[in-house]
């Protein structure tokens, strides 16, 4: 036995809604989100734009309890949402839909956001998913999240769902990331020395009135400003629930490890933000294709090996944790191929079959549509 806390476990996830015939992007009705709040109080509420809507699971003791607590919330989505004709899709950007033609979402926070950000906002036709683990020492938080940064490529590659924007192939498998990037205060976090550091940078922008609060720092990982806890966000929206419990399986057994090795008075070895960085690009370029560099090494390494190392190091984590099966299926998607994968075989076998390129989205779409609610 050791020591080590409990690790609980958070899920947000943000969805677009689509006709569910013609795939074609939808504004939530006022009724839709009536009813669904009735049913889920806070776990659900109203996104940036209309056509989006985002939930959030309560806490969690572990991941078998995520996964049937984030089920849950997505068949009560798709069964309100069918009565008014609508299907949710979780992925990170719609393959064609245009966002000058979406409408924004009447909130202050929203309104406010987009006054200060204006050409930058009106193009937020994004989704993701964001995963908090409990971790109630706020030094801890930060030391794991300075160690944990290098973990954030990995994941980013095998949760990208965003090949396509506005009708087009971007070529990029994470194109997401590309325009949240525009945003301010985003990126890789960068290194503190303390809890203490943090706060001091984050207060500066508060007194200033840059920032209402630290809840406006948008970094692929920070520690969360409502909870105590470690948010990861870089990841893509995932259709698949059963990917995005991958995800954040792989997230607390890795945190854990840290935690672990810290109390051996060990560390993850940190890495200046330029090199990690690099494995960013390759990632949202390429997505799994061409592998990650290995600092250590000193080689880049295909994900079929980066899977099982990544096993086998969060093995005894995952063993504690219960999550051994769950984060055991990154080899799953690292040979079947993450959702950009899957997109685009969808679109070009579409397009072979002699449909056109509206018909070939279209199909794209309904297999999204499939795939959130395939293993629920």
């Amino acid at each position: 036995m050791d020591d080590l806390p409990d690790l609980t476990l958070g899920i947000e996830e943000e969805y677009l809604l689509v006709d569910a015939a013609t795939g074609d992007l939808s504004d939530a009705p006022d009724a839709l989100m009536q009813a669904c709040k009735a049913e889920l109080s806070d776990q659900v509420s109203p996104e940036f734009l209309r056509c989006q809507i985002e939930i959030g699971t309560p806490v969690a003791a572990d991941i078998t309890e995520a996964r049937a607590q984030l089920a849950t919330l997505r068949r009560a989505i798709s069964r309100h949402a069918g009565e008014f004709g609508l299907a949710p899709i979780s992925v990170a950007c719609h393959p064609s839909a245009d966002w000058r033609e979406q409408g924004r979402t009447d909130k202050e926070r929203y309104h406010r956001l987009s006054h200060q950000m204006r050409g930058m906002a009106r193009r937020m036709l994004i989704c993701g998913m964001h995963v908090h683990v409990g971790l109630p020492d706020p030094a801890t938080r930060i030391d794991l999240m300075n160690q944990f940064s290098y973990f954030l490529p990995h994941l980013l590659a095998l949760s990208a769902s965003s090949p396509f924007w506005q009708g087009e192939d971007t070529g990029l498998a994470s194109y997401r990331t590309t325009v949240f990037g525009g945003y301010p205060r985003t990126g890789l976090p960068p290194h503190f020395a303390s809890w203490h550091e943090f706060e001091r940078a984050s207060q500066t922008l508060t007194d200033l009135g840059i920032i209402e609060d630290s809840s406006e720092i948008w970094w692929d990982l920070r520690p969360s400003a409502r909870f105590p806890t470690l948010e990861t966000r870089i990841c893509d929206a995932c259709p698949r629930l059963s990917d995005t419990i991958t995800m954040a399986a792989l997230i607390k057994t890795t945190l854990r490890m840290l935690l672990r090795l810290s109390r051996r008075n060990q560390r993850w070895r940190q890495y200046d933000n330029f090199l990690i960085g690099e494995n960013r690009w390759r990632a949202l370029r390429y997505g799994l294709s061409e592998g990650l560099i290995d600092f250590g090494a000193g080689r880049i390494q295909p994900f079929t090996q980066i899977a099982e190392d990544w096993i086998a190091m969060i093995a005894e984590d995952a063993d504690r944790l219960n999550c051994q099966p769950a984060a055991a299926r990154v080899r799953d998607i690292v040979a079947l191929g993450n959702s950009s994968d899957r997109q685009r075989a969808i679109f070009n076998a579409a397009v072979t079959a002699g449909a056109s390129r509206d018909e070939a989205h279209r199909a794209v779409v309904m297999h999204l549509i499939e795939e959130f609610g395939a293993d629920l």
